[in-house]
């Protein structure tokens, strides 16, 4: 993974100079001007689809995170909460998978009832939580921000007056419970001078975890209780918390069937956790802050988006409620975009896991959906809007999860083979994944998701190269990922007697018949799937001059795929078996997976006028009334429809029908991948590229006649700015980070101007009057002014 880090680096850092890295001086922020409620959080009272919900966790509080924790802060000046969740600490979870599990409650007792001039803000320029309020005539303060380079959470207490800080620190390791019973859990706490230890284990899968809190006064006093320890009378306070278990990424993991031998029972994360407070205290507060900032804002600061709109004055729940109620704002819906990249750089960083199905936040025993790696839409619509909003490094930790879990897909292929097609079985049967997977566990095909799961998944290996132009992982990992998942779809496919390959068994992801499941032969998202990635394949061989056996068959199944059917009522068949829409399976089912040809897939296409029509009379039928992710993925592909304006209808439905407070996004509960589907909507309604060029503002709404962008990222590693007014774009700036040819598409593009950087001519071929290419030089930037 060094080689990957490292060969990004380059080329995303080629273009540090560019104008358009700069950042933005918009603030963008979620605040309020009253602490969070204190009403408890007793589990039992209130469920959420059959989840313990805490209402105050899930919809008020902020998160923060550095990919390896994630923190949710409540700003409270009674008792203060801070709740911290670790990826990698997991117990027994659904479906034969860990769940993600609460690791710690950390408490402050402040006793600051009733404050005045009261005020909570994240904010996304910098990553920080900051707490301000007045008590008994002294202003006090609270920053706290989660660092990526030094992994540790940082929080500061200050007052504006000497020797008015006091309070007690009082963490609780929450789910405690005795070896015989179900998610047993054992834990202590420890006080001693200065520092809070927790520390125990989870015995199902021999997970030994530990925080650590340093307490560092300056002025004052420290006194230490068996578990607690108060500040009397100081200036400030700067507690630093690390956490961590004795997890370690590796094949291993995957392949142990024994559950508490997955890990080594007889390693403690003590020492590490140790020294890494040891590098925090010595390193100090200043200089802690100044490694984080000026880690977050090279990602945060390389993307801005401005739909012409004024930062809000309002608290965030405020806004959020007039924009319900029918009170349109372009700067909440800049902020949602936005929010998902603060949400993914937050949950996922190299030498991380990848973001789950909550991120990396959870105050559950055991998460819902036990927070992980759902491969039939969710964790790919994590990172659908990576690559488009300039963040490709935080799609690395799924690249390295992959390749621990990739021997035991590739054991898993083989069975799934043997069963499902034995004819033909081989040595080499490539690799697979199903619908589940979690730090501990993968799954294999089957049940209500068809074998298509792994071309789904393999998409995202394409994609990553194809945004970065990274030949190294392409050479690496890509192109052999991308040949193992066409040799094992290329299995799964049997012939008919008309001459076709059908995937059999197939099914299309959770939809139901009569109740069941339905299980039948080429679903067109598996028919679809494999199209994708054997044309993906192809690809990559062709740019690498790989030979291989198998490329010729890759390319002789796709001319028998016959992998979309357009039915009685003008609709892309779910079914082969369907004639009118909705013979089968439910008519509003939240999966529309017999659309993903479209997107993230690219068969259903310009080029295809009557398929694309038949996927807007599928969207139609289908309609917006579902969940916030399924909402998501309607949005891009009404953009890939090239509607704006129905892209931003369910945009705006998603918005004032399954966003909370806080801005998190709900399934119902909280699920933080539509949050990232609607970041990576927006970025497709202002810029798309997955058909041989690139075409900026493809589906404008309406409702944003005047606006910019700048830090986009197109296919081919081109970084891409546009200004338009009344809805026509007046200028593009192109920055080239990887050479090469450059196609753009955009009415009376023929007629513009291009120039480099110093204003000199730069010719171009005219293929069309709205469609021009020319040759690039990598490290350039380009500027074409539109008539």
């Amino acid at each position: 993974m060094k080689l990957i880090r490292t060969s990004l680096c380059l080329l995303l850092c080629s273009g540090a100079a560019f104008a358009h890295d700069a950042g933005t001086d918009k603030v963008y922020k979620i605040w309020d001007d009253e602490p969070c409620p204190n009403r408890g959080h007793d589990y039992s009272i209130k469920k959420a689809r059959g989840y313990p919900f805490d209402e105050d966790w899930e919809t008020k509080s902020y998160p923060i995170g550095n990919g390896y924790m994630g923190a949710n802060l409540f700003g409270r000046t009674d008792t203060d909460r801070i709740q911290i969740t670790d990826k990698t600490l997991a117990n027994e979870g659904l479906y034969n998978l860990s769940g993600m599990t609460s690791f710690a409650e950390v408490y402050l007792d402040l006793n600051h009832p009733d404050p005045t001039n009261y005020s909570r803000t994240l904010s996304l320029n910098d990553a920080t939580h900051r707490v301000s309020y007045q008590y008994e005539g002294v202003e006090y303060q609270q920053v706290s921000f989660a660092s990526y380079p030094d992994n540790v959470l940082v929080v500061q207490l200050s007052a504006d007056q000497p020797g008015k800080v006091s309070f007690t620190v009082r963490p609780e390791i929450p789910y405690l419970r005795e070896a015989s019973e179900k998610y047993a859990r054992s834990g202590t706490v420890v006080a001693l001078d200065d520092l809070i230890t927790l520390s125990g284990t989870i015995p199902f899968f021999s997970v030994n975890y530990e925080a650590q809190i340093k307490v560092l006064n300056s002025g004052g006093s420290l006194s230490a209780g068996a578990d607690t320890i108060t500040v009397s009378n100081a200036d400030s306070v700067v507690l630093l918390i690390a956490v961590g278990t004795n997890y370690e990424l590796s094949s291993r993991i995957f392949s142990e069937s024994i559950k508490n031998k997955k890990l080594d029972a007889e390693q403690f994360p003590h020492e590490e956790i140790s020294a890494r407070i040891g590098h925090a205290v010595g390193t100090g507060f200043d200089q802690l802050r100044a490694n984080h900032l000026a880690d977050y804002q090279n990602l945060f600061n390389r993307t801005t988006i401005d739909f012409d709109s004024e930062v809000a004055e309002l608290p965030t729940k405020a806004l959020l409620r007039n924009y319900q109620e029918g009170e349109t704002n372009p700067y909440l819906e800049e902020l949602m975009l936005q929010y998902g990249r603060y949400l993914l750089i937050a949950s996922s960083r190299p030498g991380t896991l990848p973001t789950g199905l909550q991120g990396v936040w959870s105050q559950y025993e055991v998460t819902p959906w036990t927070g992980g790696y759902w491969h039939n839409i969710n964790v790919q619509m994590n990172y659908w809007g990576a690559f488009s909003a300039d963040l490709a490094e935080t799609f690395v930790p799924y690249i390295e999860y992959f390749q621990a879990y990739w021997p035991e897909a590739k054991k898993n292929a083989t069975n799934y083979v043997r069963k499902n097609n034995p004819d033909a079985l081989t040595e080499d049967n490539g690799w697979t994944i199903g619908t589940s997977g979690s730090p501990y566990v993968i799954h294999s095909p089957g049940g209500h998701s068809g074998p298509g799961t792994a071309g789904f998944t393999s998409k995202l290996f394409w994609e990553y190269y194809d945004f970065t132009r990274d030949e190294n992982f392409l050479r690496e990992t890509g192109y052999p990922a991308l040949l193992g998942t066409s040799r094992f779809l290329s299995k799964t496919v049997k012939p008919t007697d008309d001459g076709l390959l059908l995937v059999d068994p197939s099914a299309s992801p959770e939809q139901k018949v009569n109740g069941k499941e339905y299980i039948t032969v080429g679903t067109t998202f598996d028919q679809g799937f494999v199209w994708e990635n054997h044309n993906d394949v192809l690809k990559a061989a062709e740019i690498l001059g790989a030979q291989d056996p198998h490329l010729a068959v890759a390319k002789e199944q796709m001319s028998k795929l016959d992998p979309i059917l357009v039915g009685a009522s003008g609709q892309i068949k779910e079914f082969r078996e369907e004639n009118m829409y909705g013979d089968l399976g439910e008519k509003k089912h939240r999966h529309v997976s017999h659309l993903c040809p479209l997107y993230p897939g690219t068969l259903i296409n310009s080029e295809t006028p009557e398929w694309m029509q038949a996927t807007i009379v599928s969207l139609d039928a289908r309609g917006n009334n579902t969940t916030g992710w399924a909402m998501a993925h309607r949005m891009n592909l009404r953009a890939r429809t090239k509607d704006g304006d129905k892209a931003y209808e369910v945009y705006k439905k998603l918005i004032q029908e399954r966003t909370y407070e806080n801005l998190w996004t709900t399934h119902p509960p909280f699920q933080i991948d539509s949050n990232f589907g609607c970041m990576a909507g927006v970025a497709e309604m202002l810029l798309q590229s997955h058909e041989g060029y690139i075409e900026p503002l493809a589906a404008l709404p309406s409702v944003w006649p005047n606006g910019n962008f700048s830090g986009l990222v197109a296919r081919g590693n081109f970084v891409f700015s546009s200004v338009w007014k009344n809805g026509k774009a007046t200028s593009f700036e192109i920055l080239s980070r990887s050479g090469g040819p450059c196609e753009i598409k955009y009415p009376g593009i023929a007629e513009a101007q291009l120039t480099d950087t110093r204003g000199k001519a730069i010719e171009f071929t005219k293929k069309a009057e709205d469609r021009i290419t020319f040759n690039t030089v990598k490290g350039t930037e380009y500027r074409i002014t539109l008539p």
